[in-house]
């Protein structure tokens, strides 16, 4: 299984431990081993003092001697001598003692001479250089001491190399290194502690949140608390109850929507199934029955169609971004389609419509809103009367207005003017065109109005206005 999928495959819990526990891990490792560094640097500066010490005790000693006019070093430094310098047995020292011309005067042949050269600025009055090497298969630390040496008519350059094993270096080392880490351990545990502590704490509302959920009822809608919620899920909890509040409408219209479709077609169907009953036993006219039985039919299809209808606007309200319409367009199309039966009426009709209108809207509901309008007013029309359809627009809105020269509306359904089923009487229609209307118009943001044409106290007719915004662009 590669990290990535692992990493998915861990809480919010774990990813928040492993996040902070691994970075402060790794730091610690690493300043774990710088420490170790410094603890041998400081090893090397506390024992190259005693080195250079004994490197200076051993160039006091030298001596030289003149044979046959040529002068000479002499050294005759026993082995012995070094013991004092030994901090203890676990380190030893070798010397090495190279005369004015580097031949060897006395110490250990197989120590390798100094090639190197002094440091430009060094740490001691003294002419020396330290170095690391190593020496019959251990590392050694080695001090080189230029000695001056002075005779009776002359002075040379002595070299002494004193090299001292590192068991004792690296035993401090490591004895400082492990107080350390004992430290770093118990900051480690610490850290950790803190770190599972808080973010238990820090996590402890998802959790809730999470319990909240999986305990409610089947069912349950209700919005969450966000009170008590920190402030980084606030955002999900306010998304959440925005989720929940769409899902209850959409529950609270698919339950409508069934209420009502078994209620309003009930009737219908009963009324069919008494119809053709009359007609089998020959109590109408075969074809008067089979004429009752047609507009029985047209009215439940017609009813079936609106009640889906309306489910459909209410399932436009949870789509997305709706594409750019003109209303003009589909005004213009509506009429057309309708004009079939605003020639059988004899109606005296008006289209004015010249003037662009975009909405932002599915096209069907632009569709839908106009000819359910627009037969509403061809249906109410005395034969021959005047209907006109009107639309403008500003630099906001646009407004259509179809105007009939109905009887307008009852004073008795006004107060339930955009109800579903408000119909006024079984045989005007189903009651649901202008609810249709209404959701759709107030899905789009707008507003719809029906008002009486009053003239000198006569009602004329009636006028249906449409205001929607129309798209930026």
């Amino acid at each position: 299984m590669s990290l990535a999928k692992l990493w998915q495959r861990l809480s919010l819990r774990d990813r928040l431990m492993v996040g902070i526990l691994l970075p402060v891990l790794v730091v610690i490792v690493v300043n774990t081993a710088a420490l170790y560094e410094q603890a041998l640097r400081a090893a090397d500066t506390a024992y190259d003092r005693t080195l250079l010490a004994t490197a200076k005790s051993i160039g006091d000693q030298l001596e030289t001697r003149e044979v046959k006019g040529v002068v000479t070093l002499n050294s005759e430094l026993l082995y012995s001598a070094l013991e004092p310098f030994e901090a203890d047995n676990r380190s030893r020292l070798y010397y090495r003692v190279n005369g004015f011309q580097g031949e060897m005067v006395s110490g250990f042949e197989d120590l390798k001479p100094w090639r190197g050269s002094l440091p430009q600025k060094g740490p001691y009055a003294a002419l020396v250089d330290f170095y690391d090497d190593e020496y019959q298969g251990s590392r050694v630390r080695v001090a080189v001491l230029l000695q001056p040496v002075v005779w009776q008519g002359g002075q040379g350059m002595a070299t002494v190399q004193v090299a001292e094993t590192l068991e004792l270096r690296q035993t401090l080392a490591r004895s400082l290194l492990m107080g350390t880490l004992w430290r770093q351990a118990a900051l480690i545990l610490l850290i950790a502690g803190v770190v599972v502590w808080v973010v238990h704490r820090a996590t402890l509302p998802v959790r809730t949140l999470s319990q909240t959920l999986r305990s409610r009822a089947e069912g349950d809608l209700t919005p969450l608390d966000s009170a008590l919620a920190p402030k980084e899920i606030e955002p999900l909890v306010a998304a959440t109850n925005q989720l929940m509040s769409r899902l209850r409408d959409l529950l609270e219209t698919q339950k409508r929507f069934v209420r009502d479709t078994s209620h309003q077609l009930r009737t219908p169907l009963a009324v069919l199934k008494a119809q053709v009953q009359s007609a089998r036993r020959g109590d109408l006219d075969p074809m008067l029955a089979l004429a009752e039985i047609n507009q029985t039919v047209d009215r439940a299809t017609t009813l079936a169609n609106q009640m889906l209808a309306l489910a459909k606007v209410e399932q436009l309200k949870q789509q997305g971004d709706a594409p750019l319409q003109d209303w003009a367009d589909i005004t213009r199309d509506v009429a057309l389609d309708l004009s079939a039966l605003i020639a059988e009426s004899e109606l005296d009709f008006e289209l004015n419509n010249s003037q662009a209108a975009p909405i932002q809207s599915h096209e069907w509901a632009l569709r839908e809103l106009t000819r359910n309008l627009l037969h509403n007013a061809i249906k109410h029309c005395p034969p021959g009367g005047r209907l006109s359809v009107t639309l403008v627009a500003d630099q906001r809105h646009a407004a259509l207005t179809i105007a009939d020269s109905g009887p307008g509306l009852p004073p008795e359904q006004r107060a339930r003017l955009f109800q579903p089923f408000a119909a006024g009487s079984s045989r005007s229609g189903s009651g649901l065109g202008l609810a249709i209307c209404h959701d759709i118009v107030l899905s789009l943001g707008g507003q719809i109005e029906l008002n009486n044409r009053d003239v000198q106290g006569r009602i004329q007719g009636l006028d249906a206005v449409v205001r929607l915004p129309l798209a930026k662009t």
